[in-house]
């Protein structure tokens, strides 16, 4: 059966904090009767929290991820019936941490997955850090893993996604200075070397450098935005196209997951105290195997069952 994602990925410029959500919501509504295929709709980097916020305001406009805000998001997406990623939000920890959050929204209007950015651009970001890879499944369609900006500097982090089960790696931007020329060539390598979709967002001028991007599993870059202008980058991802591709290789020839054979040798990796495992390698299977339910390291607090996002 085919596993097809129907996406519109929107450059557009941050909303003022201070604002309700009501503007948001109309134009995600807007957005969708113009594209009335759209399963998944997919916005820059706090994207809800204006142009360059200050760690006081972004203190004060934090909310538990059961807050109002939420609530009414994971309404929006119920409402349209689609999956929305409207940025990250400005998170108020358990113990009172600022985590910069990237929220996925069901068509059902529930909160299935939260992550928290790992790698905060230091030392200009108050964030604290988060502890774990994400990735959430869109039942019939696939599996989709989280990164925030900077985190796409760190090749683990798409590694690991890619690893979990992650088809596409949506890479959610704000990016206001030059380096976003890297980060294009960074969003087409983390897509060749782990072999996934790449979607990376960035908002909009006058605040954002734009040039957002669609990669595949082979690095082609499927729609692009040129430049800073507002936009939205329409595409239909054939989720399929990742096996086809770990199956019979980048431009028919590279298949790095299955680089080890059995017998292999574990490789070291004096880097991080650890080693590659042969047997673990394959994102396969670790999926299928006895310890693909496990996690290594310590795992963030999430809401209580009661807690979690009761819609109003």
């Amino acid at each position: 059966m085919s596993r097809v994602l129907p996406i519109a990925v929107v450059q557009d410029a941050p909303r003022v904090f201070t604002e309700p959500l009501q503007p948001f919501s109309e134009s995600v509504a807007a957005l969708v009767r113009s594209f009335p295929q759209t399963r998944l709709l997919v916005y820059p980097e706090l994207h809800l929290y204006g142009d360059a916020p200050g760690h006081a305001e972004l203190n004060a406009n934090a909310e538990a991820l059961n807050g109002p805000r939420i609530n009414a998001l994971a309404q929006l997406a119920g409402d349209l019936g689609v999956w929305l990623v409207p940025g990250s939000v400005c998170e108020r920890g358990p113990a009172g941490q600022l985590f910069n959050t990237a929220v996925a929204l069901s068509p059902e209007g529930q909160l299935v997955a939260f992550y928290r950015k790992v790698f905060p651009w230091r030392p200009y970001e108050p964030f604290d850090p988060g502890d774990r890879f994400v990735t959430f499944e869109m039942p019939g369609i696939g599996t989709a893993g989280f990164s925030i900006c900077y985190d796409a500097w760190f090749p683990e982090v798409t590694r690991h996604l890619a690893w979990m089960g992650a088809e596409v790696v949506l890479n959610l931007v704000k990016t206001t200075t030059c380096d976003r020329a890297q980060e294009v060539v960074l969003a087409r390598a983390n897509a060749i070397v782990n072999q996934v979709f790449v979607v990376s967002v960035n908002c909009a001028g006058p605040v954002g450098t734009g040039q957002s991007l669609i990669v595949d599993p082979e690095g082609l870059v499927r729609a692009s935005a040129s430049g800073s202008d507002a936009t939205v980058l329409t595409d239909v991802l054939d989720m399929e196209h990742v096996a086809r591709v770990r199956q019979y290789g980048t431009a028919g020839l590279t298949r790095p997951w299955s680089q080890f054979q059995p017998g292999d040798a574990a490789l070291a990796l004096p880097l991080y105290g650890g080693s590659i495992e042969p047997q673990r390698w394959n994102p396969a299977r670790h999926r299928d195997g006895p310890d693909a339910q496990t996690h290594s390291g310590p795992l963030p607090e999430r809401p209580a069952e009661q807690e979690k996002p009761v819609l109003p």
